[in-house]
C-alpha cells in the first residue's frame, strides 16, 4: 500500500489532469508519477498541453514565492538563475485555454486562406 504522502501526490496529479481535461485541454498523467512512461524525464508527472509539469503538494509553501493578495503574479530569480513566475493555477489554465483557442483559430484561418 502506498504511503499517505504518495497517495496525496497521486491524487493531486489526477486532479490537475482532470481540471485541464474539463476545460478541453490536453493532459496526461505519467504512470507511477514517472515521466519515463511518457518518454520524458522521470521527474515529469503530467503533460499539460505539451508542457512538462512536475506536481508538488506541500502542507505549506514559502511565503517568498507565493503571490500575496495584492498581486496576481510573483516573479523571482535566484542569483545567476532563471527568472521564474508563480501564478495561480486557474490563471495558468485560463492562459492555456486562450492559447489553445488562438491556435485553433489560426489553423481554421490558414485552411481557408492557404
Amino acid at each position: 500500500m502506498p504511503s499517505k504522502s504518495k497517495a496525496k501526490g497521486n491524487g493531486f496529479e489526477r486532479e490537475i489532469v482532470q481540471d485541464a481535461l474539463d476545460l478541453g485541454l490536453e493532459a496526461k498523467r505519467a504512470w507511477g508519477s514517472n515521466g519515463q512512461s511518457l518518454g520524458m524525464h522521470e521527474e515529469v508527472d503530467v503533460l499539460l498541453e505539451g508542457y512538462k509539469v512536475q506536481c508538488k503538494r506541500r502542507k505549506k509553501l514559502s511565503e517568498v514565492v507565493k503571490p500575496n493578495e495584492n498581486v496576481d503574479i510573483q516573479i523571482f530569480r535566484e542569483d545567476r538563475g532563471t527568472t521564474m513566475a508563480m501564478i495561480p493555477y486557474e490563471l495558468l489554465l485560463s492562459f492555456l485555454v486562450l492559447l489553445d483557442a488562438t491556435n485553433e483559430l489560426k489553423e481554421v484561418t490558414d485552411e481557408h486562406t492557404g
